[in-house]
């Protein structure tokens, strides 16, 4: 069984390993997307911090991922077509995007589920920007 999620994967932290582990207890192989630099800044306001083939390397080394998929386009379903995705693991604030309710759509014909999961409640990679920024203007 193939489980597949996507993200930025920006600032590798303990909410990003506990889904991907999660991801791992659902099946066999686990098939992570990661959004290039254009895509995030597609809907995010700063681009990634580490570059794309770098969070590529990170996702690589760990145990827990066997797949690395980077995608260039703001759009789940061609991967998911390509990949084989039995189960696409999304988070709590997936929302009603078109490029969301496309792969909801194709998933749903295809007889594949997608699992909602709650994000970490102590970290976040926008959490960590905050905190270091904070931290650099007490110093300054």
């Amino acid at each position: 069984m193939l489980i597949y999620t996507v993200g930025t994967w920006d600032l590798l932290h303990v909410g990003h390993l506990a889904i991907l582990q999660h991801c791992k207890t659902l099946g066999a192989t686990v098939a992570v997307g990661v959004a290039s630099d254009d895509v995030v800044a597609s809907y995010k306001k700063n681009r990634p911090v580490v570059p794309l083939e770098q969070r590529m390397e990170m996702l690589k080394a760990l145990r827990c991922v066997d797949i690395v998929h980077p995608y260039h386009e703001l759009e789940y379903t061609s991967a998911c077509r390509e990949l084989g995705v039995d189960v696409f693991v999304i988070g709590e604030d997936w929302g009603a995007a078109p490029h969301n309710l496309d792969v909801e759509a194709f998933l749903k014909v295809a007889g594949k589920s997608i699992v909602q999961v709650s994000y970490h409640p102590e970290t976040s990679s926008t959490k960590i920007k905050a905190k270091t920024i904070a931290q650099l203007q007490a110093v300054a």
